[in-house]
């Protein structure tokens, strides 16, 4: 049995695990230059979202930072949105 809701929270779950392993990664554990890529990568594959999406992940990812215990993740899963594309500037 599945502890997630959904599959997308699913999903949702294991790319910020990803990401945040790659945000933490000394140089020593990933060559610099792949984990840019890596990022670079999914920044692409959000920014092709349509609206409906981004704030369905928005949320989602809202959702996942108040449930977070860790302090720096959930400090990673808040700067998520804007760090990643999903919502503008606001300057």
């Amino acid at each position: 049995m599945s502890s997630y809701p959904s599959l997308k929270h699913a999903l949702a779950e294991a790319l910020i695990d990803v990401l945040w392993f790659i945000e933490g990664s000394e140089d020593e554990q990933m060559d610099a230059d792949d984990a840019v890529k890596v990022l670079e990568g999914v920044a692409h594959v959000v920014g092709t979202l349509s609206e409906e999406q981004r704030q369905e992940l928005i949320v989602l990812v809202g959702e996942m930072a108040a449930a977070e215990t860790d302090p720096d993740r959930r400090a990673f899963l808040e700067g998520f949105p804007e760090g990643f594309g999903l919502v503008e500037d606001a300057f």
